[in-house]
């Protein structure tokens, strides 16, 4: 039966090893998102989920569904704000 001792050194391995990987997986912090689902859009212009439908179906607001989800593109949703045309 072989006993393996885990170290300080090890686990300082570790901690740096979790660290990188959540580095990896959360986004910089100047960086934000580049497609929105319809929850954050709702929020972000703080209209209803009828409002938004209607933004989709007259072509106000382009989306991309996949799945059953549905995604914006942030770009959009600022040329919206800003009142340009798409």
């Amino acid at each position: 039966m072989n006993i393996e001792f885990i170290t300080k050194d090890d686990l300082r391995k570790i901690e740096n090893l979790l660290g990188e990987i959540k580095g990896l997986l959360k986004p910089e912090q100047g960086q934000s998102k580049q497609w929105l689902k319809s929850a954050e859009v709702r929020k972000l212009l703080n209209i209803s989920p009828g409002t938004l439908q209607n933004l989709r179906i007259n072509g106000t607001l382009r989306y991309t569904k996949i799945g059953g989800m549905l995604y914006y593109k942030l770009e959009d949703i600022t040329k919206l704000l800003e009142g340009g045309q798409q």
